[in-house]
């Protein structure tokens, strides 16, 4: 580089590096006040929407007691449906109805132009007789897989129903003050549709409820009953685990039970193929990656103690984490199965059935929001977790676009995790004074994202 060493050619480059250092200071001073301006009126509005959730608390409380105590099965939630169509009316929003089967879906339309995102709950019960004390204790009844049975929200979705809707009253309420478009997804069938049937997220996402007009990033959230009430638990990337089912079907040689020489065996045949799928997660996947589960859950094979069947049929399930590790589950199956079989003079028959995604949090997202939470529910509220081996199909929303899933405490203070009832079960508690984080926290994601976008 050259060295100018003249008194006027210095003096002028001096001038010149003086006005853009001014400029680029001028530009950071106007920069910050833009940014104070914004985070201010972002601050006024969260504690404008403060008061609002501490004013809808009782009533979001009573939705969710209306929905426990009158919980439906997946795909059958018409009434369900009908009620939520009814309070989203009366808010101000123009349901639709029929998506999915008993989905509604409500568009917030803010009268100007930003992002477009998603906010979703799941609405069904499951084929479980209620035990708790609560006086709102469900005693309805239902047909699952044509047998008669009870029907609870041992999952929390009645939950989730509540504070979904009273997040869409405060978000009505200040549509002034935000931008872009607000889609609200009461999504049917979250637990499977019936044998048979389609459901869930992906006959949702099939229907197009992403699009017109185009989301580019949901949010939604899980009651946990084994978390403390009044925390957020969240992770980047996988948080849940891909679902798939699996069957096995062994076929021998039935023969009489004296004589087993004189035919094949599928019940011995059965027995090495199980003991084989336990290496498969133990000595044949990486687990300082992330977590996998291969566990069966059913084995049927003959009618009598003294015939050797010829038949017998094994079924269980298959837990992810990471892409790759699922498709070596799945290739490993298949080859344990069949060369275990072989070797017995066996044949099998492996069918691995398309199941729910990995619910996996888009990293730029969960690292952009993380101050939200922080901010709704305290830092110190705010716990980074290990994933679980349970699964959402909200993951087939993150197959299409960015989406962030996080965990809402709902156990209460006085009980430690290993004494709460697990999910799915008949004693399965949630406390109500956790419902009001879940409502500030879905609302404080929706300002956040629409007022930080350019």
């Amino acid at each position: 580089m050259d060295i100018v060493k003249t008194g006027n050619t210095f003096n002028a480059l001096s001038k010149k590096t003086i006005v853009n250092k001014s400029t680029i200071i001028l530009s950071c001073i106007l920069l910050m006040v833009l940014i104070s301006s914004s985070f201010s009126q972002n601050k006024k509005l969260k504690s404008e929407l403060d008061v609002l959730v501490n004013e809808i608390e009782s009533s979001v409380i009573e939705s969710r007691r209306y929905f426990h105590e009158n919980p439906e099965l997946s795909n059958r939630e018409f009434k369900t449906a009908e009620r939520i169509a009814s309070h989203l009316s009366t808010i101000g929003l123009e349901p639709q109805t029929g998506i999915a089967k008993t989905g509604v879906v409500a568009i917030l339309e803010t009268g100007k132009p930003g992002p477009v995102i998603a906010l979703r709950a799941d609405i069904d019960g499951l084929p479980v007789v209620e035990r708790t004390p609560v006086s709102f204790a469900s005693k309805a009844r239902g047909t699952y897989n044509l047998a008669e049975v009870g029907v609870m929200h041992a999952c929390g979705h009645d939950t989730h129903i509540a504070i979904l809707l009273g997040v869409a009253e405060i978000l009505v309420n200040k549509k002034e003050s935000l931008k872009g478009k607000i889609k609200f997804i009461f999504q049917p069938a979250e637990e499977g549709a019936p044998f048979g049937e389609e459901g869930g997220a992906e006959l949702m996402v099939k229907e197009g409820v992403l699009k017109n007009p185009d989301v580019e990033a949901i949010f939604g959230l899980h009651i946990a009953a084994g978390r403390p009430v009044g925390t957020i638990s969240y992770r980047p990337g996988g948080i849940m685990a891909s679902a798939n089912s699996f069957s096995i079907k062994v076929f021998g040689k039935q023969t009489h039970g004296s004589t087993p020489w004189t035919g094949i065996d599928p019940i011995t045949t059965s027995a090495l193929i199980i003991n084989g799928l336990q290496t498969i997660v133990s000595r044949y996947s990486d687990l300082t990656k992330e977590a996998a589960v291969v566990s069966l859950g059913s084995i049927h094979g003959g009618v009598r103690s003294n015939i050797i069947p010829e038949e017998v049929e094994m079924v269980g399930t298959i837990r992810a984490l990471d892409e790759g590790m699922k498709q070596n589950l799945f290739n490993r199956i298949k080859h344990t199965a069949s060369t275990i079989a072989e070797s017995q003079g066996a044949t099998v028959e492996v069918t691995i059935y398309r199941g729910v995604p990995i619910t996996y949090n888009d990293p730029g997202l969960t690292s952009k929001m993380l101050p939200t939470l922080q901010q709704a529910a305290g830092v110190e509220k705010v716990l980074l977790v290990n994933a679980i081996t349970g699964a959402e199909d909200f993951s087939y929303f993150q197959e299409q676009i960015p989406g962030f899933y996080f965990f809402l405490g709902g156990m209460p203070l006085d009980i430690k995790p290993e004494d709460a009832a697990p999910h799915h079960t008949p004693d399965f508690y949630i406390d109500e004074s956790g419902l009001k984080l879940g409502v500030k926290t879905l609302s404080y994601l929706a300002i956040d994202y629409l007022l930080s976008s350019d």
